[in-house]
């Protein structure tokens, strides 16, 4: 007989529930190396066909099914069944509104994301015989930094971006440091005066749960610190 996992997992459809539950149900293990991903598509495919989630790549690289388990964030698809304590309690990601079940609204998230303007801003006009070049020391400055997948972990894993519905959130704000070190990057001094405020770079208690939450190993605290030390020497 197949070994067997309860998935307790949070429910609600605004469309027909009063308030959210919880339901329990049964995941098979029918191979060594199963990811909770794996456990909620057998459950989808088999049990219960009304279970709603996000997946995309199942491979940690689309940052779609990003969602809490046991009480920290992280992305199902590649998260072992087998390292986590059961009960598995399964629950969408904290602080952004539920639109069914394990689906949040990132409508939030993006719009603090583009605030900051994640994209690479450049004034002067591009060589006419070549790509914009980057040493590669400039370019080893950026690892740990162009990895986030916008998964949403590390924000809706702090609680100053719970607290304060205006703080654009450790993701916002990694990337706003990835492109102030870009070396080819022009938008330093307009970014900085977007992030320069009590709903920016100032909103940062150092909690350190981002870390924790990112399922890529970034550190958003330590670009969040980058920010502040630029802003606090005026280099710029």
């Amino acid at each position: 007989m197949a070994k067997t996992v309860t998935f307790t997992i949070f429910r609600f459809d605004p469309e027909k529930d009063r308030k959210p539950y919880y339901r329990d149900y049964q995941v098979e293990i029918r191979r060594p190396g199963m990811m909770v991903l794996d456990g909620l598509n057998q459950i989808r495919w088999e049990q219960d066909g009304t279970l709603a989630f996000r997946r995309s790549c199942r491979e940690g690289v689309c940052g779609s099914d990003g969602m809490n388990i046991n009480g920290v964030n992280m992305l199902s698809c590649i998260t072992h069944i087998e390292d986590l304590d059961q009960p598995i309690v399964i629950q969408p990601l904290p602080s952004l509104p539920v639109i069914k079940d394990l689906v949040v609204d990132f409508t939030d998230f993006f719009k603090k994301y583009y605030i900051v303007k994640p994209y690479l801003i450049a004034k002067t006009p591009p060589p006419t015989d070549r790509e914009r070049l980057q040493s590669p020391e400039d370019r080893k400055k950026l690892d740990g930094l162009y990895e986030c997948i916008l998964c949403a972990c590390c924000s809706t894993s702090c609680p100053s971006f719970w607290a304060d519905p205006e703080y654009l959130g450790p993701a916002a704000l990694l990337k706003a440091w990835r492109f102030i070190a870009d070396s080819r990057d022009e938008g330093k001094d307009e970014r900085l005066e977007i992030i320069n405020d009590r709903h920016g770079v100032w909103r940062c208690h150092t909690i350190l749960n981002c870390i924790e939450a990112c399922p890529k190993q970034l550190n958003p605290t330590a670009a969040i610190a980058e920010l502040k030390k630029t802003l606090v020497n005026k280099k710029f």
